[in-house]
């Protein structure tokens, strides 16, 4: 099949308000397009924290005196002037709102019918009045002006246009599979690297670099398995599966954000940061000062990507149970048992050990040093313990486990152990009251486990091979033959 694909670029404003495309490769401009939502497209799914994200990075943009904004691309089914959206509905909607809220007229795209369902008929509605609201929020005329100027002007979409259905849909397929689509951390590391400009550039490639060599897999299975679940289970929230529209909640603090809870974290930060490059632990014999912590917000910038490598450190310690490596678990028994194959393989045993190392994670984060001495560990070793047989009491009690029933587990239905260990660790002032607390929740688990207690005992080149043999190690197995 031969290719017919032409590229060109649009400003907002000509595609929305002049219906042309401002410039095709051949530096002409593509007059009289009839921009047209076919029925096979999905629902408007944009909502009103979306759009307003939107905005600030435009707003953002214009306060940096870009000349030009990118604001993603728009690939295009063309059958004589009416020119299907394949990709890029969502964005030329919003955009569309934007201008209309913002007091453009004649916007011939938003005049036609769309399928009538709830996303439509909600989502439309409600982000077209937040952005008027926040139009008509900006008092001074003259800026608001300006800002509709910069959207419509500098504001730019990459278009793709073929006169091929399927030739469009293997180009949108290219753009999302193949490596070529920007995963949650991926968007995350552009959004960061926007807000180091104060930076020289051999700071920031130096900073890229660091990114670049951690495993991208693992990076990803960072934020997605733990960084984000930690986030939510500490709210008492569910957490299901982290995508661009909730990345939010890693974006933190910027150096425009100046009201006092903002002031305090970045203050408390840049204390942490001025005290670990001074002298001063070194003279004085303290410990460094951990500048992050799980359950607060992040400082944009250079300190995300120094958040996140802290954190990709720590959870590898954490995997990494080998006798000579690491500082926090080292040759634990536990964890040698559930490193067997047989606790690696199916979902629901994948899920238990996630819930097991976040325990930890968020444990090692609040409470140990990263240097730990040795009453630290001796009471990480004790934490260990409450954490394995909570996250496994859950194991215990399911012959098929999957996440409707971890999650509810977390946020306490009715069986035994069920409760928020996440909420109970962040609660804890110390790790003397957080044991004190787990010594009065965690129970033992009853003769009627679904889990096989056969060969409760068996040992094999020093391991044991059931993880119930711990639950009777330490007295949190009740025994069958009670009466």
């Amino acid at each position: 099949m031969t290719t017919c694909l032409k590229l060109a670029i649009t400003k907002i404003g000509d595609i929305l308000l002049h219906d042309k495309i401002t410039l095709d490769n051949e530096g002409k401009s593509i007059n009289n397009i009839n921009l047209v939502i076919p029925n096979y497209q999905r629902p408007y799914k944009w909502t009103a924290k979306n759009v307003i994200q939107l905005l600030e990075d435009i707003i953002e943009a214009r306060n940096e005196n870009k000349e030009t904004y990118r604001v993603g691309t728009l690939i295009l089914h063309q059958e004589g002037e009416t020119y299907n959206i394949v990709d890029g509905q969502q964005r030329t909607i919003t955009f569309s709102l934007l201008l209309k809220a913002f007091g453009a007229d004649s916007i011939s795209f938003l005049e036609q019918p769309l399928v009538n369902n709830s996303y439509n008929t909600r989502n439309i509605a409600n982000n077209y009045r937040t952005l008027d609201r926040r139009a008509k929020n900006i008092a001074d005329k003259r800026d608001r002006n300006d800002l509709l100027e910069y959207i419509k002007n500098n504001c730019e979409l990459i278009v793709v246009i073929t006169q091929n259905l399927s030739e469009a849909f293997q180009f949108f397929d290219s753009q999302n599979a193949r490596g070529k689509k920007l995963y949650p951390h991926d968007l995350l590391k552009a959004y960061h690297l926007r807000e180091m400009n104060d930076l020289d550039v051999e700071e920031t490639e130096k900073v890229v670099k660091g990114w670049e060599d951690l495993d991208q897999k693992e990076l990803s299975s960072l934020f997605s398995d733990y960084l984000y679940r930690v986030k939510e289970w500490t709210k008492g929230n569910k957490a299901w599966e982290l995508t661009e529209h909730n990345i939010h909640k890693f974006k933190g603090i910027t150096r425009q954000d100046n009201f006092p809870y903002a002031q305090f974290y970045k203050g408390a930060f840049a204390y942490a940061d001025t005290v670990n490059h001074s002298a001063m632990p070194f003279v004085s014999g303290i410990r460094n000062l951990k500048p992050f912590q799980l359950v607060t917000p992040i400082v944009a910038g250079k300190p995300f990507f120094d958040y996140t490598k802290h954190y990709f450190e720590i959870l590898k310690d954490i995997k990494n149970n080998d006798k000579y490596e690491g500082h926090f678990i080292n040759d634990n028994d536990i964890v040698k048992t559930l490193d067997l194959r047989t606790y690696r393989n199916g979902v629901g045993n994948r899920i238990t050990r996630l819930l097991f190392d976040t325990a930890i994670l968020l444990y090692v984060d609040r409470f140990c040093p990263e240097r730990p001495v040795k009453i630290d560990l001796e009471m990480l070793d004790q934490f260990v313990v409450f954490a394995f047989i909570w996250a496994y009491s859950l194991r215990a009690q399911y012959t098929n486990l999957g996440w409707q029933s971890a999650q509810n587990y977390i946020l306490g239905n009715d069986i035994t152990n069920a409760f928020n260990i996440y909420k109970i660790i962040i609660e804890a002032d110390s790790p003397v009251s957080l044991l004190s607390e787990l010594s009065d929740s965690v129970n033992p688990l009853n003769k009627n486990i679904k889990a096989k207690t056969d060969n409760i005992g068996e040992v094999e080149n020093g391991i044991h091979q059931n993880y119930l043999y711990y639950f009777k190690e330490y007295n949190f197995l009740e025994d069958k033959n009670e009466n």
